[in-house]
């Protein structure tokens, strides 16, 4: 079967500023569309991400290693967490992403792995 990796799309800070009962039901409803792929038998992986202001983003140009701190460029919604799965076809990994909780708000971009 094909594997998709499901990307999440969000804005950080409106869950930041969500008090603490908001985003366990958030975490909630997250482990609950986990418990579905497993159902279904498509899991193989997910998990959310640290906050952007954590990542490091790297490049080399002219053999040097540059390093800088936060993500590659400004946007509005973050890369928040990833689910990789194994499923029939992109209809049934579209079926998938539209069952993320945030797919109410954010985006979930849906990419076909390469396979080599």
């Amino acid at each position: 079967m094909p594997r998709y990796l499901l990307l999440i799309y969000g804005n950080e800070q409106e869950f930041g500023n969500m008090d603490p009962a908001d985003q366990a039901g958030e975490f909630k409803l997250y482990s609950e569309y986990s418990d579905w792929l497993r159902e279904k038998g498509w899991f193989q992986a997910g998990d959310a991400l640290q906050p952007t202001a954590s990542a490091t983003s790297v490049r080399v140009r002219n053999d040097e290693t540059l390093s800088t701190d936060g993500p590659f460029a400004e946007t509005k919604e973050q890369l928040g967490g990833y689910y990789l799965i194994d499923c029939g076809n992109l209809d049934e990994a579209i079926e998938a992403a539209s069952r993320i909780p945030a797919a109410r708000g954010g985006t979930i971009e849906v990419r076909p792995i390469f396979e080599t």
